[in-house]
């Protein structure tokens, strides 16, 4: 039986160098033997929110939609919507999947501060160094560098509300208070600090030897991603001027 091929392709242009590439995958996979299937993302102009409208049926509770929750139960009873349920049988069936997709960044938005405000389903020690989801700072770093960074915003520490739903009512409260107190200042905030293109050189792009040998002696590396292969800095990607 052969093996099975799933290329989530996702460009808005047939002519484009990823579509050359998805077709590569697709030309090559298939004369190797493979059985190739590919979701064009958008073609099928697929529907990436999460919303009630991806159940069949009635949500079982309508005045405060779960999604985690009420999907589980959905997929459960079989009332998942068909869109959900043929991409579910691509990926369950595939034995590889391949994203196909381009990075853009033009710089443009310098002006313009940014910041990440989000719940978590788990308390900030699970988020830790020796946590079992893995360092904040790490997890943050491709969002916040990778692309709110790379598309030239400033980007302020994140809003971070640890593991609310596990929390008495009064202590949601207060989270609330204070992120009431915080917008009040928001755009007086420090951005989080990242490595100015100044750092690096014009043809491979890699740190200028004088940056190298400044941070020769420090404790920690630069950034998360750019560590220099030294202890990562704490709180890089949750605190200013760190």
């Amino acid at each position: 039986m052969s093996k099975k091929v799933l290329i989530v392709y996702a460009h808005q242009s047939s002519g484009s160098f990823n579509a050359a590439a998805k077709d590569a995958a697709v030309e090559a996979l298939t004369a190797d033997g493979y059985t190739v299937e590919v979701s064009d993302l958008y073609a099928m102009k697929f529907k990436a929110t999460a919303t009630a409208e991806d159940i069949i049926g009635e949500v079982k509770n309508a005045e405060h939609f779960r999604y985690a929750e009420e999907t589980k139960v959905a997929w459960e009873e079989g009332r998942l919507a068909a869109d959900i349920t043929e991409e579910q049988r691509k990926v369950t069936g595939a034995d590889l999947i391949v994203f196909q997709f381009p990075i853009y960044s033009r710089g443009i938005f310098k002006d313009k501060k940014v910041i990440l405000s989000f719940t978590t389903g788990s308390p900030e020690s699970m988020f830790s160094a020796n946590g079992i989801n893995g360092d904040m700072n790490v997890t943050l770093w491709p969002l916040q560098n990778g692309i709110l960074h790379y598309c030239g915003f400033q980007v302020l520490a994140p809003q971070i509300f640890w593991a609310p739903s596990h929390i008495p009512s009064n202590a949601r409260k207060t989270l609330l208070d204070d992120w009431r107190t915080r917008l009040q200042g928001l755009l007086e905030e420090e951005p989080l600090a990242f490595t100015s293109m100044d750092c690096f050189d014009g043809e491979g792009f890699q740190l200028k030897p004088e940056v190298h040998e400044k941070h020769a002696t420090k404790e920690f590396g630069l950034t998360v991603g750019i560590h220099l292969g030294k202890p990562i800095p704490p709180h890089n990607q949750m605190k200013a001027g760190v």
